[in-house]
């Protein structure tokens, strides 16, 4: 018999989503010692070009198979249900967690690589999570939902990299196996609450029906709806600006030439204090917010917001100043709280409630997408002093000013989007 969604549901769908971000932040400052560690391995001295390409290939792993499956994801739970492809979804991440702690022990590259694939693939649920809250709430509350994931994102975000801290007390030296091992135990604790205390969201009626795993019919006529191709659009934009930003800050906080010599440890509650402001933005004031403000509101404030955010973090790569860095940083983190949630609140009710979890798939798999191409465009304009001196701005501003343009543009696309969309079965659909 099909449950109702309470509170202790939505409790255990918030801790998935931050173990997966917890996974994801604790591994984002940590990768780099990993590498450069293991490159032993292979014979590579530090400062060899390929260290930079393992990195890079270490972190868009994941991201590529977020892309590949978050779809995937979302269309096998609108045919069978929420709640077991959660379940597997938290099993796989126990699993990977654990072998990422077996791969530091053994310094293994190849194994290092699959743990990143496979936590990749189970953390591609994130899809999934965001259908249960659209299951589990009304158009009313939906935004103040999905600003409940993105306080765990902000969590997430904020812990992982403490984890790094604590890893490397020193700033130096090997990080070991304890990151790993953390995040496997808590996901198994999220694995049990889920078996436990989860009831399905999706209500009877609502399956997609679908004959086949991979039928993509359905999915192109809920995509045939321009205003949610532009939503899918404006996602990809403003988080590629925002993954061109995540990429190159621990390359700008931890450069002399810039001006900001941070040592690992600065890094990571760097990356703690991004992770801080998103989960007190999004879990507080975007929440309350959300009940009584329309989304297009909220994404267009948000907008504006990170474009001055990113404006002051490029005088702030060329005036070194830390009351200017963290205050850039706090204004773009803040903007990106309001921008997320609100653009998944909207694609949600403008589209087809059978079809929900795959269109919600998409547009994980848009985001995932944008933090692998971020990363290509961010770095490369970081490093290219020649190309910088061209267009006469200093390198580590280049990265900055592109992000600030692009959101410009997301501008533009928000208020197109916002005239043309309206909920699904309203006039017009």
């Amino acid at each position: 018999m099909n449950q109702s969604p309470h509170k202790a549901s939505l409790a255990v769908i918030f801790l998935t989503v931050f173990i997966d971000l917890l996974g994801f932040g604790m591994v984002l400052p940590l990768l780099p010692i990993y590498a450069k560690d293991f490159a032993a391995q292979l014979g590579l001295e530090e400062g060899h070009p390929r260290i930079g390409l393992l990195i890079g290939l270490l972190m868009s792993s994941f991201s590529i198979m977020q892309f590949i499956f978050a779809p995937l994801w979302g269309r096998v739970s609108d045919r069978i249900g929420r709640r077991p492809v959660l379940l597997v979804g938290l099993a796989g991440s126990v699993v990977f967690y654990a072998l990422f702690g077996v791969a530091t022990i053994y310094k293994s590259l190849p194994l290092l690589f699959a743990t990143r694939i496979g936590a990749g693939i189970a953390g591609a649920t994130i899809s999934t999570a965001q259908a249960y809250i659209a299951d589990a709430t009304t158009l009313a509350t939906r935004a103040r939902g999905m600003a409940l994931i993105g306080a765990a994102f902000g969590l997430g975000f904020t812990f992982g990299p403490l984890f790094g801290f604590l890893a490397v007390p020193s700033g130096r030296g090997d990080p070991g196996p304890g990151p790993g091992y953390a995040a496997a135990a808590l996901s198994a604790v999220a694995l049990l609450l889920a078996w436990f205390k989860l009831p399905e969201s999706l209500q009877p009626g609502n399956e997609a029906k679908a004959r086949h795993w991979f039928d993509t019919r359905s999915l192109r006529d809920a995509l045939g709806t321009p205003a949610i191709g532009l939503l899918l659009v404006t996602i990809f934009v403003c988080v590629f600006s925002f993954a061109n930003l995540e990429s190159t800050l621990s390359l700008m906080i931890n450069s002399k030439e810039v001006g900001y010599e941070f040592d690992f440890r600065q890094v990571c509650l760097t990356y703690a204090f991004i992770g801080l402001v998103l989960t007190i933005v999004q879990g507080g004031i975007v929440r309350r917010l959300a009940t009584r403000v329309r989304e297009s509101v909220l994404a267009t404030s948000g907008v504006l917001v990170e474009i001055v955010g990113f404006l002051i973090l490029a005088r702030a790569a060329t005036h070194p100043s830390l009351v200017s860095l963290l205050a850039g940083l706090g204004i773009v983190v803040t903007g990106f709280a309001f921008i997320t949630p609100s653009l998944n609140s909207l694609l949600s009710r403008w589209s087809d409630p059978t079809r929900q979890g795959g269109v919600l798939g998409i547009g994980q798999s848009i985001s995932a997408l944008a933090r692998i191409l971020g990363p290509m465009a961010g770095v490369p304009l970081f490093e290219s002093r020649a190309l910088a001196e061209r267009i006469g701005v200093k390198s580590a501003q280049a990265p900055l000013l592109l992000a600030a343009g692009l959101m410009i543009v997301g501008l533009v696309l928000v208020a197109v989007a916002s005239r043309r969309g309206h909920d699904y079965g309203t006039a017009g659909e």
